[in-house]
């Protein structure tokens, strides 16, 4: 019953009738962002659809289905401390493993290791102190972690399906993150919404995020495998 409730939650009045919403506002304004700069310079690049475009569009995806867990978690503010170390531990993870992934693809993996690692731990840490220290160190540690293996599992996966790889990775991390939603859900369903965020953060967040992204995978340090 608490999947179906959630589902209907999902068109209702709480913070989870905005989860979609903050999906749409992202995706908007990453593409506004990849599309002038693709028009102005990304389409002279030879070869920039697949060299780079695949991984930047689904860097632009990845961001619009992590903003919605944090905007989720920052409406309720404070959780019990399994769910706030849930709460850090996923985040940091898929954060960190995302960004790590796609930026190693194209980069190499130390500049996708230190920017999965950054993003992250940085996530991880601002959603886990909803429960404290402890949610605080999970975030940490496992946006180090997510960072470090994004790069590292984008790196193997060079020359043997990366692109379908990064598909079958953005697919389950879509999954987890969703059901990390219903796990707040369930957690605060008959708790208060304490803060009341308008969309302006997902627009300034997402817009820092992708622009990031495209200034590191384009003019960013590469390894000497990438040239």
């Amino acid at each position: 019953m608490s999947f179906k409730e959630f589902i209907k939650e999902l068109n209702g009045g709480r913070v989870e009738g905005e989860l979609i919403k903050t999906i749409f506002y992202s995706l908007i304004t990453s593409f506004i962002v990849l599309g002038l700069l693709y028009y102005l310079k990304f389409r002279f690049i030879e070869n920039f659809m697949t060299t780079h475009g695949y991984f930047l569009f689904f860097s632009a995806l990845s961001y619009a289905i992590i903003l919605p867990s944090i905007r989720q978690v920052r409406a309720y503010k404070e959780f019990l401390c399994m769910a706030g170390m849930m709460v850090g531990m996923t985040i940091g993870m898929i954060a960190g493993f995302l960004p790590g992934f796609f930026l190693a693809s194209t980069n190499g993996m130390f500049i996708g290791s230190v920017f999965g690692m950054t993003v992250g731990m940085a996530l991880g840490i601002w959603n886990g102190k909803c429960c404290g220290v402890m949610g605080v160190m999970e975030g940490m540690m496992s946006g180090f972690m997510g960072g470090l293996m994004g790069a590292m599992t984008a790196f193997m996966l060079f020359n043997d399906h990366l692109i379908a790889s990064m598909v079958i990775v953005f697919s389950i991390s879509a999954v987890i993150l969703f059901s990390l939603n219903y796990m707040v859900y369930k957690e605060m369903k008959f708790e208060e919404r304490k803060i009341k965020d308008d969309h302006l953060w997902t627009l300034v967040i997402s817009f820092i995020l992708i622009t990031l992204t495209i200034w590191l995978m384009m003019f960013g340090p590469r390894s000497g495998v990438f040239g």
